[in-house]
């Protein structure tokens, strides 16, 4: 079977190529992907080429495919596997394998499978590590983003306390205490303030900073302070640009007390160290954002540290048991991630928009890979449906959900868009 993929050759060199799979195996499943979400990550991974810790040192000989925030429809099932899986079924899957040891993962380190591409051979590593993750929901791109998600249950889960006077680490954010989540108005942040007003475990009070006012606007319109409010938090936006002293603003809310957790969405220096400061005893900074610099640095007090039992941790992904909550939490409409996509395409736009994913605004590019489309924002929707039927359509539907990406824009999409 033929594919269409973006492939790495090295650094900065991405290519959109139509090939070969091999046939399939009695190990292997074979697969058509729908949808897939570009990530900062494919971004460092087209930076660094070979570098790149996922990245085969070959690649400029043997190129992988790029991409790993899919979904899609399972197309043929190998002898192995066929009681387990069928045709027709939607999946999931977790990049991080971990199979014996190993960095390898789609997206970065296999010929065959990755998001971009319009089909793919998924290896046996996936089904015996349990990360091809069957999908309930009825919008692909909610299956794309079970990956970014999964990232965010895993930080909360990540979150530690240690009682005084104990050896015992209670895992999660501290239930009912005071939660800061910093820079938190970008695609991730967002999904991180629909986590804790949702999650099981939830804080009493969410402080959500960020500089930009109609970014921050943006999102208390999305998660408002009343939804937060029904769910038992008292949900607060900052504009922490408009504040003299940050610091001193942030614990004026807390009555001087600080915050028990604090998420740091950015790899910026004063806002590492804003969220040090604001620690209240026994409290957890989580570092979310991954820095590009191998050298990033920020000061920590480490007086506290030692009197006060601060703790200091960072996840990069999820596990599969995180991605399944995610699956379950947006499958009974506990999440609903649409929020952080900003931006569609089809698959020719996967190359440009991955090279220069920094300087695109916005939040989630997400792609689906049978179609023909120049990456376009959904606030251009409406403009250009001055002239197009098409984006005419979609501008109605995405103004219909509050400006958000939907399952009836998306069907829209696949329905009417040119294919590849």
């Amino acid at each position: 079977m033929k594919t269409k993929a973006v492939r790495i050759y090295g650094k900065n060199d991405l290519r959109l190529e139509e090939f070969e799979l091999p046939v399939m195996g009695e190990e292997e499943i074979l697969a058509t992907v729908i949808s897939d979400s570009i990530c900062m990550s494919s971004y460092k991974a087209a930076s660094q080429g070979s570098a790149h810790k996922r990245v085969p040192d070959d690649v400029s000989e043997n190129p992988t495919i790029i991409g790993h925030e899919f979904c899609g429809e399972i197309l043929e099932v190998g002898s192995k596997w066929a009681g387990k899986f069928k045709a027709g079924q939607k999946f999931s899957i977790q990049p991080a394998l971990n199979y014996k040891g190993s960095l390898d993962a789609p997206g970065y380190s296999f010929r065959y499978i990755g998001g971009d591409a319009t089909n793919i051979l998924i290896p046996n590593e996936v089904m015996e590590m349990d990360c091809l993750l069957p999908y309930e929901g009825d919008a692909y791109f909610m299956g794309s983003l079970s990956e970014p998600v999964s990232c965010i249950v895993g930080t909360y889960h990540a979150m530690y306390h240690i009682p005084q006077g104990t050896y015992i680490h209670e895992m999660g954010i501290r239930a009912g205490g005071n939660l800061a989540i910093l820079a938190g108005v970008g695609p991730m942040g967002l999904g991180a303030i629909d986590y804790a007003i949702h999650a099981p475990v939830k804080p009493g009070m969410l402080v959500v900073t960020d500089i930009d006012e109609a970014r921050l606007a943006r999102a208390a319109s999305i998660y408002t302070v009343e939804e937060a409010a029904a769910n038992g938090v008292k949900l607060i936006y900052l504009n922490t640009k408009e504040s003299p002293d940050p610091v001193a603003s942030l614990m004026e809310l807390t009555g001087g007390l600080g915050y028990d957790d604090v998420l740091v969405m950015a790899p910026v220096k004063p806002v590492i160290e804003q969220g040090d400061k604001i620690l209240a005893k026994d409290g957890c900074l989580n570092f979310f954002a991954g820095p590009s610099d191998e050298n990033f640095k920020a000061e920590l007090n480490f007086y506290n540290v030692h009197y006060a039992f601060h703790h200091l941790v960072g996840t990069s992904g999820g596990n599969t048991d995180d991605m399944k909550e995610s699956l379950v939490m947006m499958g009974d409409g506990r999440l609903n991630p649409s929020a952080m996509i900003t931006h569609v395409g089809g698959l020719d736009a996967v190359v440009e928009t991955t090279l220069n994913l920094p300087k695109i605004p916005g939040g989630k590019k997400l792609i689906y890979n049978h179609k023909s489309m120049p990456l376009t924002a959904l606030d251009d929707f409406e403009k250009l449906g001055e002239g197009s039927e098409f984006f005419a359509e979609l501008a109605r539907l995405v103004k219909a959900n509050n400006g958000l990406w939907s399952t009836e824009a998306e069907a829209y999409l696949l329905e009417n868009a040119e294919s590849i």
